[in-house]
């Protein structure tokens, strides 16, 4: 506590996703604090440097009350040393992080998971659920579930509460990765050989993260439980881009091509790897988070509006 008010630190705050969740957190009563590796300047921060198994948490967690970990290392498996930098960022920086947590009188720890823990796709199976045997893929999926079980196993021994989200794409104003390159070929009109696809996938907006994260904040808990989280709505990968044109005012240009012939598209472009998460299907089972009390806070018609509003606000 802090003068009264409640203190949550944050890492990866300055981050796509922590850019979304420490405001939601402020408007909600909570003082933030957020742990940097380099100073920008701005309120709240706490330069930490690099997260790893050796990192000095103690000066960061004076009079914290919660803790929520977004930083990770991500999809750079490619890299020299990438085994030891997951290992060291993902898994142990991660445990060290929750037991200087704990050492320091923290309540409550949120870990930012990922879907990747159950694999790629659930083609053929029910939707993945959170006591589904883990299949993780990948050294980021499985990173996380390991980290995952470290925080089971600590948790075992009481003294803080910690909650895992798994979440599947997140999209939103300042995203990267697949879903900005996506925006940017569907405001260019850019044909796309998508149509012929007839799957199943969850998103979800970082606004609902972000609402998730301060609702389970706001409760009490298990020593450690773990949520899927996703917007109500789990459409196709053409539907999808569908409404993110509608969301940028313009029309999507998709065709059909065979799957067969997609696949070797995708595999003679060096995108190979992107084959499960444009024709695989990725269905959760979000009853769990549900039932718990949370509802989303945007749809995915609104979440998109956001995403590309604010994007184009910026530009």
């Amino acid at each position: 506590m802090k003068d009264g008010q409640p203190v949550v630190l944050v890492t990866g705050a300055n981050g796509f996703v922590g850019r979304h969740v420490a405001p939601a957190l402020i408007r909600e009563g909570w003082v933030v604090r957020r742990a940097v590796r380099k100073s920008s300047g701005a309120e709240g921060e706490i330069v930490i440097g690099s997260i790893g198994p050796s990192t000095n948490w103690q000066p960061a967690l004076v009079d914290v009350d919660a803790v929520v970990h977004l930083a990770a290392r991500v999809h750079h498996q490619n890299e020299e040393h990438a085994f030891e930098l997951y290992r060291d960022i993902n898994i142990q920086g991660t445990l060290h992080f929750a037991y200087s947590a704990k050492q320091a009188g923290v309540g409550q720890f949120i870990f930012a998971s990922t879907v990747l823990v159950h694999g790629r796709s659930n083609d053929g199976r029910p939707p993945f659920s959170e006591s589904d045997i883990l299949m993780p893929r990948g050294l980021y999926g499985e990173s996380k579930a390991a980290a995952e079980a470290g925080l089971k196993a600590l948790a075992q021994t009481g003294g803080m509460q910690i909650t895992v989200i798994r979440p599947p794409l997140i999209y939103g104003s300042g995203a990267k990765g697949n879903f900005a390159l996506l925006a940017k070929v569907v405001k260019l009109g850019l044909p796309l050989p998508l149509a012929a696809i007839d799957n199943h996938r969850a998103f979800l907006s970082v606004e609902n993260l972000a609402s998730f994260i301060s609702w389970r904040l706001s409760i009490a808990g298990r020593n450690f439980d773990i949520f899927l989280v996703a917007d109500q709505e789990q459409v196709s990968t053409p539907e999808f881009i569908a409404r993110l044109a509608k969301a940028a005012g313009v029309r999507s240009r998709l065709f059909p091509m065979p799957i067969s012939a997609l696949r070797v598209l995708l595999k003679v472009s060096g995108k190979e790897d992107a084959y499960d998460s444009l024709v695989g299907s990725l269905e959760l089972d979000v009853s769990k988070a549900a039932s718990s009390g949370w509802r989303p806070l945007v749809s995915l018609d609104q979440g998109l509006h956001r995403a590309l509003s604010a994007a184009d606000s910026s530009d």
